[in-house]
């Protein structure tokens, strides 16, 4: 069920392209709420909205603040998109998007392209990685990186404000929404064709993939996006890429199950990706972390099945820095959990190298 509760506009707090942050009152208080203009329409002040306000009720954390469902007396509104594909598909807010499959000259490059051709793609766990990762890549040389966001988190990808910011730079290409995802600057069917449409589309040399932000996580084995999400491993062997996977690696999280190397990357290394795939792990200074990490590698038997690649995340940081960006994960930045960043970074500098040295790569065998 959703809660549902009716709010006037108080103010508007930010505006950017494709959703506006609110200050509305609800309940005789004050909130926040976010509307998407592509989905409900513009949202003046003064304006009377339907509000979906489950995740405040429940206190939740990256989907926080009330969502915009509807403006009661707002105009009527027509969608600009071409496309005859629809996202969120069979809900009310099923929109028309216009699917990089079916699009003109992209329609023909997707039809001609069908592999990705040694292109190196990186899986990353959780979306806070996707910055070191793209800047780690950049910074080893890597001349077009793309962003293909799966379903299994938040939808709308002008949430990020993570891809927002690294769009603005020269550190991210192009981002390509997936699936169910959507507002990307390319939309796809599916991962598969996502990432085709960031290699033969966006000419990208260098692929992250992963969720946008807000995985879900039930403290269990299985039931959560981040595992669900390595699938884009396999995705990147069939279509002859290179899987690249960027670990979730931390010394400051509370949680026993997150410490050093997260159970969710080991599950899915051990038991997801049914391919070889290049483990980056981060140059560590710390001799007991680097230690930790590599046991929790080899006790789970990875270097029987992967290759695990030691390389340094600093440049990463550095390029992070050069713009600017000070990115944060769980409320921690660089200073907090250094690991967690120089993971990110390795994978990004690991796929950077490997872009610049690709011509003549053959795909590996399956692993027995």
């Amino acid at each position: 069920m959703i809660r549902l509760r009716r709010g006037r506009v108080l103010r508007i707090l930010e505006s950017r392209a494709g959703a506006v942050e609110l200050a509305v009152e609800v309940e005789g208080h004050e909130a926040r709420a976010l509307a998407y203009p592509d989905l409900v329409g513009p949202v003046p002040v003064g304006s009377r909205v339907v509000l979906n306000t489950t995740a405040v009720a429940l206190g939740l954390g990256t989907g926080g603040l009330h969502f915009v469902i509807a403006v009661e007396d707002g105009p009527d509104v027509d969608p600009p998109s071409r496309g005859r594909t629809m996202k969120l598909r069979y809900t009310p807010l099923q929109l028309q998007t216009e699917m990089v499959e079916e699009t003109g000259g992209a329609r023909a490059a997707m039809a001609s392209g069908e592999s990705l051709a040694g292109t190196p793609v990186v899986w990353v766990p959780l979306h806070s990685l996707v910055g070191p990762v793209a800047a780690g890549a950049v910074a080893a040389g890597a001349k077009r990186v793309a962003y293909v966001m799966t379903d299994g988190a938040a939808l709308p990808a002008v949430l990020s404000r993570l891809a927002t910011t690294l769009r603005s730079t020269d550190l991210l290409g192009v981002v390509v929404t997936a699936g169910q995802a959507f507002g990307g600057d390319l939309e796809s069917v599916n991962v598969f064709s996502g990432l085709l449409a960031a290699r033969h589309v966006a000419d990208a040399d260098v692929i992250v993939v992963g969720d946008g932000p807000g995985n879900t996580g039930t403290n269990t084995k299985w039931g959560t996006t981040a595992v669900a999400s390595a699938m884009s491993l396999n995705a990147a062997a069939i279509l002859s890429g290179r899987p690249v996977a960027a670990l979730r690696i931390s010394f400051a999280d509370r949680r026993q199950r997150h410490r050093g190397v997260s159970h969710h990357s080991l599950t899915a290394l051990r038991s997801v990706a049914l391919a070889p795939v290049h483990v980056a792990i981060p140059v560590l200074d710390d001799g007991d972390q680097r230690r930790a990490v590599w046991n929790a590698l080899t006790d789970a038997g990875l270097e029987e099945r992967h290759q695990l690649v030691e390389a340094t995340g600093r440049p990463a940081l550095e390029a992070l820095k050069g713009v600017g960006i000070e990115p944060e994960s769980m409320g921690r930045g660089i200073s907090e959990d250094p690991a967690f960043f120089l993971a990110g970074g390795a994978a990004g500098v690991l796929a950077g190298r490997m872009a610049a040295s690709s011509a003549g790569w053959q795909p590996a065998a399956p692993a027995g």
